[in-house]
């Protein structure tokens, strides 16, 4: 170990800032034992749940949601941003997506009572001129076509928005306005067809997006109808649609967990007359339970099995779980995480059983990235593998195989579906590919069986790494990249999987001046991407056999390591940056991620000192 990163080690900076983050990430933890975080509010969300309680409302004889509504437009007047628009976090840049649904949300209830309220016109007329900025002017043509840009063939997010606003009714009463002939109609009725034909008649929507499908496309049907055979189809194919979208709603009333989307489902029941709907009863009361306290929704109630194992990978980065964890402990969270595999097929993913979702709560679904955390975590979490118990192992020999079992034929390992469509979200990509590699590391007698998708795997990476030596990931981005991606985060998961070293000099060339990375060379640094940065680094470092190269990593990992003690103030304040993204590029920001990857890295580089 060369002189110079061994004393360092030793140093203030490294070791005051790897107790403080330690300590804080340990003390994170739930009365369960285990963690569940705290995803940033969010203006999109708040806004769809504003208007699909309003005509909620609106539909009933006894209100109940004037409160929450009053609240949540509260809510998003102070965080309007100077331009009059809104971004999908309070930190976030603004976007036309996040203002056109705020916007409409807003104008619908300063219209009504008893909720006029001066200041919420002036509001709506500031975001009405930064729309025009964006689309010309407020026309129906003008906006379907921008988001018709903005999405492409993805018709997943843009004909929620555009029904959100006729709902809402920018483009005069949704009830009589011919503006509907500007929402694609989306074909609902095949959701009446067995999950496995959904490929073969080229569903063009993502394969979560079921309950959307239905109901969107139901409720512009029910003010547009198709004329001639095909709406005849439609007719027939209402109330069964209607039954699959009641069978497929969770326990508490919300699809995913996603406020976004439960919402767009009641708004568009209620307002083809079926407020009294089963799902649309159940849709109200999730946004009523999932309300914060300061008037607004997240994206999403949880990432709580995302952030336990990122947890765990993270504090047994440099050894042993154990180290900090005790056994009581260390049971607790292995129990919970055995009881959040899925035993039975999913709902409407049709997802085999063995994976794991991003959340306890009944609305998630199983996922890739999940499921190799989760994998990977009870490794760790059980020691050696000759150690670990018949349970743990057999959890752990399912969750491979529902990996092996959903890669797609590139080698590559997409989020839900394998070979759904398409569309991003069941397509391959490189840093869930990577997690997968990882997880089968963790249990190699497992991983044996596995061989030739694991290959695969490898295969895949190689192809598609950028010829600068990077790679872009599906679930992260950065909003200050040209094109909104973050090749730090997809090359320092791939770098962390394979110890590839043209994607770590990548990560060195990412790093500025001052130490800090972005998300690439040139872009504003923020503690995530800097973390994640010097974990890779300290991983590849380990297995390096290149003096030359060694000696710029260690000073990359120095660098880093000196502006992450800086701006955390010693381990002591984490502000998050919105680099997370949601289903159709929604942005957010989740207040562990900062602290779980700079443990992460100084866990790493204890290995070294």
């Amino acid at each position: 170990m060369p002189a110079s990163l061994h004393e360092f080690l030793k140093t203030e900076p490294y070791t005051t800032l790897r107790l403080n983050a330690r300590e804080r990430l340990l003390a994170a933890r739930n009365t369960a034992g285990h963690w569940t975080g705290h995803l940033s509010s969010s203006a999109l969300a708040t806004a769809t749940a504003i208007n699909a309680l309003r005509l909620a409302d609106a539909a009933s004889d006894t209100p109940q949601y004037t409160s929450l509504i009053r609240r949540g437009c509260e809510w998003l007047l102070t965080t309007q941003r100077p331009d009059g628009s809104w971004g999908d976090t309070p930190a976030s840049q603004g976007n036309l997506s996040t203002t056109l649904l705020a916007w409409s949300a807003v104008a619908a209830v300063a219209g009504t009572k008893p909720l006029p309220q001066p200041n919420l016109m002036r509001a709506t007329e500031r975001a009405a001129q930064r729309i025009i900025d964006w689309t010309g002017d407020l026309s129906v043509e003008a906006v379907a076509a921008a988001l018709a840009t903005a999405y492409g063939r993805d018709r997943t997010f843009s004909v929620p928005i555009l029904t959100h606003l006729l709902l809402a009714d920018r483009f005069d009463d949704y009830r009589t306005t011919h503006a509907w002939r500007h929402v694609p109609q989306l074909p609902f009725e095949l959701a009446a067809l067995p999950q496995a034909w959904f490929r073969l008649v080229n569903l063009q929507v993502v394969s979560y997006a079921l309950p959307a499908l239905i109901a969107i496309g139901q409720v512009r049907q029910a003010h547009l109808p198709t004329p001639g055979p095909a709406g005849w189809l439609r007719r027939a194919a209402r109330h069964r649609t209607l039954a699959v979208l009641e069978a497929i709603q969770p326990g508490n009333g919300g699809y995913l967990e996603a406020t976004p989307l439960t919402s767009f489902v009641t708004m568009s029941l209620v307002a083809m007359g079926l407020a009294n709907h089963p799902v649309a009863q159940a849709g109200c009361l999730f946004l009523a339970a999932s309300v914060r306290a300061d008037g607004s929704w997240p994206i999403d109630t949880n990432l709580a099995t995302w952030n336990t194992t990122a947890a765990v990978a993270a504090v047994g980065a440099g050894g042993q779980v154990g180290d900090y964890l005790s056994i009581d402990q260390r049971a607790a969270i292995r129990d919970w995480l055995l009881g959040q595999q899925w035993r039975k097929p999913h709902p409407y993913t049709g997802a085999s059983p063995g994976g794991w979702a991003w959340t306890d709560l009944p609305g998630g679904v199983p996922d890739a990235d999940d499921t190799s955390g989760a994998v990977a975590a009870l490794a760790a979490l059980e020691g050696a593998e000759p150690q670990r118990s018949l349970r743990t192992t057999a959890a752990a020999a399912e969750g491979l195989a529902w990996l092996a079992t959903l890669a797609n034929r590139d080698g590559g390992v997409p989020t839900f579906c394998r070979g759904w469509g398409r569309l991003p979200f069941d397509t391959s990509c490189p840093d869930i590919t990577a997690h997968f590699l990882r997880a089968a590391t963790a249990w190699p007698r497992l991983a044996a069986v596995h061989q030739r998708q694991l290959a695969a795997a490898r295969r895949y990476l190689s192809r598609t790494q950028h010829p600068d030596g990077s790679w872009e990931p599906l679930w992260f981005g950065n909003q200050h990249h040209p094109t909104q991606a973050n090749p730090t985060y997809g090359t320092a998961k791939v770098v962390l999987a394979t110890g590839n070293p043209q994607a770590a000099d990548w990560l060195i060339a990412a790093q500025g001046a001052d130490g800090g990375v972005g998300g690439g060379p040139g872009l504003a640094p923020s503690i995530e991407e800097t973390a994640l940065t010097v974990e890779a680094l300290a991983a590849t470092l380990t297995s390096s056999s290149d003096p030359q190269w060694a000696r710029r990593a260690e000073q990359a990992v120095v660098r880093g390591i000196n502006w992450l003690s800086h701006a955390t103030e010693q381990g002591t304040r984490f502000p998050a940056a919105p680099i997370g993204l949601y289903f159709a590029k929604l942005w957010y920001a989740e207040e562990l991620y900062p602290l779980t990857y700079t443990v992460a890295a100084c866990e790493r580089l204890g290995l070294l000192s």
